[in-house]
């Protein structure tokens, strides 16, 4: 069923155009999205299909804006913790919807609850890049966290911006590129940025000079980012950015780091004990860095251990279908690979190979 809305394009600060979104949602296959011209819209036809709208002729009560603006808040708590446990593709949909309905609703409000609805939707649309990057789409990933800093910026939050560029050197991460995930990471770093982001990129630049195999500069960032994650949320009243299911983020990441110094035995003592305070219901978040820690052990020589971590984590791999996990199967693969007659190994290759098959990207990618 093809639906097509009206969502925020941003031509110069402070200035929200209108911009048509297309979503195709299929109930036996692939659905996908993206942004499309009113032009393009019409010669598709989706003119004739059922249609509705705001004309934002009519303002908003003060109630009726800070309704949503609740009741969005604990949807979006909800939906982070089920995005834990299923894949992106069933939750896409419903999170496009309610970032456009936020601004929708902001056109129509007064100037407080419209910069906090704006705040809010762009938070939703930080996620939705996120969960893009899961399906394995770095273009549209890209195009979402765009949307996102558009949306805070229009609303008046400039420091969305300074996280977009942490969103960013993800995405060069996983492509191993490890001088632009350093300089990525040092511009998140300005000091008029809260502190939270400033700690969450220096962790980024952290993994990218583990990935450079600069072991001085990976520790001096990670006791950096140690020390701004432990100050107060700079006075924010929104959901906290970054993951919401880390305990000790700093932890896990100097597991993360050690895999690619070279020290994998270190590594998954580390992924041990953080993995501990994980808990059961987040899934993504345990299959993640149980992958890691099983690759740790994997690159250590403990094929035995590595098999036994991995086997249970394979229906969570299945459930959650992220393309960056999958990027950490294909190379415990490789390191599993050197042991091809090992009883363990033989017993895992069949699915191993099943879910590091590639496959093409659940959503399609916005022009």
């Amino acid at each position: 069923t093809p639906t097509a809305v009206d969502s925020p394009a941003v031509s110069e600060p402070g200035r929200v155009e209108e911009e048509n979104w297309m979503m195709h949602l299929s109930p036996d296959g692939p659905s996908s999205f993206g942004p499309v011209g009113r032009r393009e819209v019409m010669n598709a036809g989706v003119a004739s299909l059922m249609t509705w709208r705001s004309d934002g002729s009519s303002p908003a009560s003060a109630a009726a804006g800070a309704d949503m603006l609740e009741a969005s808040r604990s949807l979006f708590t909800h939906y982070r913790r089920l995005g834990q446990a299923v894949e992106p593709g069933l939750l896409l949909p419903v999170l496009i919807a309610q970032t456009h309905t936020l601004r929708e609703l902001s056109a129509q409000s007064d100037s407080g609850t419209r910069r906090r609805l704006l705040a809010l939707g762009s938070r939703y649309a930080e996620y939705v890049g996120w969960l893009v990057q899961e399906t394995g789409d770095e273009r549209a990933a890209l195009w979402w966290t765009q949307r996102a800093v558009d949306l805070a910026a229009v609303g008046g939050d400039q420091a969305l911006a300074g996280y977009a560029l942490v969103r960013r050197a993800l995405v060069t991460l996983y492509r191993e590129d490890a001088e632009q995930t350093i300089t990525l990471a040092r511009r998140a770093q300005s000091g008029v940025l809260p502190s939270r982001i400033r700690g969450l990129a220096a962790q980024r630049e952290a993994q990218g000079h583990a990935l450079a195999g600069d072991v001085g500069a990976c520790l001096r960032a990670l006791d950096r980012a140690r020390t701004l994650l432990a100050r107060r949320n700079d006075g924010a009243d929104g959901p906290v950015i970054g993951s919401m299911h880390l305990p000790d983020s700093v932890g896990m990441v100097t597991g993360w780091c050690l895999v690619d110094l070279g020290r994998p035995r270190e590594a998954g003592e580390e992924l041990d004990r953080q993995l501990t305070q994980v808990g059961p219901d987040a899934v993504r978040t345990q299959v993640r860095y149980g992958v890691r820690r099983a690759l740790a052990y994997a690159s250590a020589g403990e094929i035995d251990h590595a098999c036994a971590l991995t086997e249970p984590l394979l229906d969570g791999v299945t459930a959650v279908r992220s393309a960056t996990v999958t990027t950490d199967l294909r190379r415990l693969v490789r390191v599993l690979g050197r042991y091809p007659d090992h009883p363990p190994v033989r017993r895992l290759a069949p699915r191993l190979g099943t879910l590091t098959r590639p496959t093409t990207p659940l959503e399609e990618s916005p022009s």
